[in-house]
């Protein structure tokens, strides 16, 4: 018993899924096959992920419901810049390194930190570019 998209929305025009989005939608869908009792080898297949992980998830669903498979509030410190300041980065890369000055159309971290601060005023470690 394979998942397969409801025909209502196989051809919504949705915004795509951000990667922890996408996770607990797995998840979410995999407690949906845990009621139904489908088995943990067919619910892996059907949401795109090993047998461990669908394991520990039906664990976690028997000790603390649907809401311990939820996402949770990241912690720590917050991101430097927001999704608008992202946005704009990712649109200045797409213009390519030669419209930034550069001599190659090649981007190095440094030089990818260096039109983040350009366009945003924010100062990235290369570890965090």
């Amino acid at each position: 018993m394979a998942y397969r998209p409801s025909p209502s929305s196989a051809g919504a025009s949705l915004p795509p899924l951000s990667r922890p989005q996408l996770a607990e939608a797995r998840r979410v869908r995999a407690v949906e096959l845990f009621e139904d009792g489908v088995s943990n080898a067919e619910i892996a297949r059907a949401v795109g992920v090993c047998a461990e992980s669908v394991r520990r998830w039906r664990r976690a669903w028997e000790e603390g419901g649907v809401s311990a498979l939820r996402r949770r509030a990241a912690t720590g410190r917050p991101p430097k810049l927001d999704d608008t300041q992202v946005e704009t980065v990712q649109a200045a890369l797409e213009r390519g390194a030669q419209a930034h000055g550069f001599e190659a159309d090649l981007w190095t971290l440094e030089r990818v930190g260096a039109v983040v601060e350009r366009v945003t005023g924010v100062v990235l470690s290369r570890a965090s570019v």
